[in-house]
């Protein structure tokens, strides 16, 4: 089957209605949201340090320009990948084949040839755009667009990880008082269906899935919430944790949220380089899913399902985007699963990744929906990630 039908049989949608412009203006400003945060790094930040949950941002920079050339340009129609644009960038950039802990020894071009490589790729992505918007490059520009915004928020991750001072302000997102929201056994759709635009394919297909009565957070875990558990010993409490949990809290000796720490009696909680206190409207961020288990465990509750969590987004009174949130769910593929063309998005993550839902204060509004499904490892606590809790099964 020639590369055309087997991507229009997976597609089976149409494009999302994006103009040529439109998709040259947004890849524009994910770039321009990139070059933010590279006018941020201090010396030698083009490195860093080799950490499992970082890359060296020389790196990471290099990868995004080519991930949009690979999809955008070199993708042909009988499958065959043409030529870089930049001699030898597959054995440089090609995350699926350049193991992690070699990036940082790699012979990376210098930023100012990052620059003009990138500069080359975009005029002609632009080129391409505008000289036949069909199906083909619409996705793939859409697929690009996205990548990047991801690879934005990570470089944002690093910021906080590492305690650099951010580019522009981050507002602490604020919600009400908690309250709980109580709703009758029904069925729901869980993901997406063909006409919904640009999905990813984790999200294919559309099914429905019965959801037995529960209650939820209105609003997700606060700072101030979150800090009663640690003062009332929640982590020294083996009881509330899984085995899993457990086994992790004790190889890092944790006893509190990373970022946390205290001073003459009181918590204060990094953000990016200054230190502020946590507070009862602001969630609590960058929790891995065994410390969002041992509170939810704490409370006599539960993390929601993935199911609970995106039929209370019906209700007005429910606060979401404010937090990536952990689900219950193990990140696994939905009925009939077939990867997309790009393979490795989804496919190797399945049944080792724990699920989330929402986007926190740097995701990007584009990604801000209920039926996207980030996914990270169940000890990651670097992410902007956090949860609320739910009754019933």
């Amino acid at each position: 089957m020639g590369y055309s039908a087997l991507y229009n049989m997976n597609r089976s949608r149409p494009i999302s209605g994006y103009t040529a412009d439109v998709l040259i203006d947004k890849l524009a400003e994910a770039r321009g949201q990139l070059r933010a945060l590279i006018d941020r790094l201090p010396p030698g930040g083009w490195l860093g340090p080799r950490a499992a949950h970082l890359n060296p941002p020389l790196w990471e920079y290099g990868h995004i320009v080519w991930f949009q050339e690979r999809w955008c340009l070199r993708e042909r129609p009988d499958g065959v990948c043409g030529p870089s644009l930049l001699r030898g960038a597959d054995a440089l950039y090609d995350s699926s084949s350049v193991p992690h802990d070699v990036r940082w020894d790699l012979p990376l071009p210098e930023p100012a040839a990052v620059d003009a490589y990138a500069a080359q790729v975009a005029e002609a992505v632009a080129a391409r755009l505008q000289g036949a918007l069909d199906n083909n490059i619409a996705y793939f520009a859409e697929l690009s667009l996205y990548h990047e915004l991801m690879h934005v928020e990570a470089w944002w991750m690093a910021f906080q990880n590492l305690g650099y001072a951010p580019p522009s302000p981050v507002e602490r997102a604020t919600f009400l008082p908690a309250q709980r929201l109580a709703f009758d056994a029904t069925e729901i759709e869980l993901g997406s269906g063909p006409g919904a635009g640009f999905i990813f394919d984790n999200e294919k297909w559309r099914h429905t899935v019965p959801v037995a009565a529960f209650d939820i957070d209105a609003g997700p875990v606060s700072e101030a919430g979150y800090a009663a558990f640690v003062e009332a010993g929640g982590y020294q409490a083996r009881r509330l944790w899984s085995e899993a949990g457990w086994a992790w809290r004790a190889s890092r000796d944790a006893r509190h949220p990373l970022y946390w720490r205290q001073e003459n009696g009181d918590w204060q909680v990094r953000r990016f380089d200054r230190w502020q206190l946590p507070r009862p409207d602001v969630p609590i961020l960058h929790v891995n899913r065994f410390e969002a288990e041992a509170f939810a465990a704490w409370r006599g509750r539960r993390l929601p399902t993935a199911a609970q969590w995106v039929r209370a987004t019906a209700q007005p009174e429910f606060a979401w985007g404010k937090a990536w949130e952990w689900l219950r769910d193990p990140f696994a593929p939905y009925p009939g699963f077939a990867p997309d063309s790009y393979r490795d998005y989804s496919q190797p993550w399945f049944h080792t990744h724990g699920e989330l839902r929402g986007g926190g204060p740097v995701t990007d509004a584009s990604l801000k929906r209920p039926g996207f499904r980030n996914f990270y490892l169940p000890d990651r606590r670097d992410a902007f990630a956090g949860f609320r809790t739910a009754s019933g099964g």
